[in-house]
């Protein structure tokens, strides 16, 4: 406990002696981070919403399409009755014009009378027709309807379990990338549909610090290398705390600003250090509100990368572009 005082002594000491130059550009990163933070945010919190959106979508239309089919057979059944009831109305037409043929011998009041009769069942007959023909264009707008809707189904379906491939095999290259890592405090899960590569801080950084290790540093740039020609992928860097306040009074002075730091520390070595995209990547900072271990502080204070497919060309299918 005496060494940690005079360590901190020590910090306290050193910090104090801090340029008020270097003092502002932190608090101007920190400004900077913090917007990045909230517009990310806000960003993460949209796409989830979309993802959201979307699977509403895929659910609607397959009630859509059992309707549909539903409808159909409905159809298809009044079709053949029509069908019936018209052939049925053909010959008794046919059986009709026989008896009016021998009727006209036998005098033209009955004659007349035979000819109403079939006049009116013609008019019945043609209103039938009329009816019939209608019902097989409904019929066929439908059966259109419906193979469309299963056609965009489909293809949502495939592209989604393509994506799910893609981010399976991409789980695969990472953990094989990093595999030297993973007794090093370093775990890399798939959920989701995303794929969540978790560093502790001891692998990392030194305490309280938010420059990258030697060790720590080369684990991010083989990560960085097998991201960097994955152009489909939505990448955030979070930053994780333990509950221990910061006593120091110069930068960074909250687990907040800890975590923003250090998460932002890690985006620049990724992208600096391969041909990453840094339009794919955002730096965040959750400070010490989403713990792992309630009982192991050394698990909470971790960089977490999550790595998410683009949902954008799903997006587009919706919309029919």
């Amino acid at each position: 406990m005496k060494k940690q005082l005079s360590i901190i002594v020590l910090i306290a000491a050193m910090t104090s002696c801090v340029p008020a130059k270097k003092y502002n550009e932190l608090l101007e990163r920190e400004k900077v981070c913090s917007e990045e933070l909230n517009k990310y945010k806000a960003s993460s919190i949209e796409n989830e919403g979309k993802a959201k959106d979307l699977q509403v979508m895929v659910d609607q239309f397959r009630k859509d399409i059992i309707s549909l089919k539903k409808d159909t057979l409905e159809l298809g059944s009044n079709l053949r009755f029509l069908q019936t009831q018209y052939d049925l109305m053909v010959s008794q037409n046919e059986v009709y014009e026989q008896k009016l043929d021998q009727m006209r011998m036998k005098g033209q009041k009955e004659s007349a009378n035979y000819q109403a009769d079939i006049d009116s069942k013609n008019q019945e007959l043609q209103r039938k027709e009329d009816a019939l023909k209608t019902l097989e264009s409904e019929l066929i707008a439908k059966e259109k309807l419906l193979i469309e809707r299963e056609e965009r189904v489909t293809e949502l379906e495939e592209m989604i379990k393509r994506k799910d491939d893609a981010m399976k095999q991409l789980k695969t290259r990472v953990s094989a990338a990093l595999k030297g890592f993973e007794n090093k405090g370093l775990t890399v899960v798939e959920k989701n549909g995303k794929i969540y590569v978790s560093l502790e801080a001891k692998l990392l950084f030194a305490s309280g610090s938010t420059t990258v290790e030697a060790e720590g540093k080369k684990a991010l740039v083989d990560l960085a290398k097998v991201l960097e020609n994955e152009k489909d992928l939505e990448i955030i860097v979070e930053g994780h705390t333990d509950t221990d306040k910061l006593a120091s009074t110069a930068h960074p002075k909250s687990n907040w600003e800890l975590s923003v730091l250090r998460s932002t520390a890690v985006v620049e070595i990724m992208i600096g250090n391969s041909k990453m995209n840094p339009m794919q990547l955002m730096a965040a900072g959750r400070g010490e509100y989403h713990p792992v271990d309630a009982k192991d502080k050394a698990k909470n204070r971790r960089i977490e990368v999550i790595i998410s497919p683009n949902l954008n060309e799903l997006y587009q299918i919706l919309d029919g572009k």
